[in-house]
């Protein structure tokens, strides 16, 4: 009978390639037409990671200036 949970590789842990672990979660309130925008995207929870990093950077940048 096969397992019904997967395989082996399947259970161990997903390894990050990225300088910082994504750990954190945030919920955030949008309507619904930008979900329905941010779920035709090819990978949505990264475009909306670089969405939020590309406003931080601008906001910092202005903060400078």
């Amino acid at each position: 009978m096969p397992n019904p949970k997967g395989t082996p590789e399947n259970l161990k842990p997903i390894q990050s390639t990225r300088d910082e672990p994504l750990i954190e979660k945030m919920n955030i309130r949008m309507t619904k037409k930008m979900k329905e925008k941010i779920q035709q995207q090819e990978n949505p929870p990264e475009f909306c990671r670089q969405a939020i990093q590309k406003a931080l950077d601008e906001n910092i940048e202005s903060d400078e200036a």
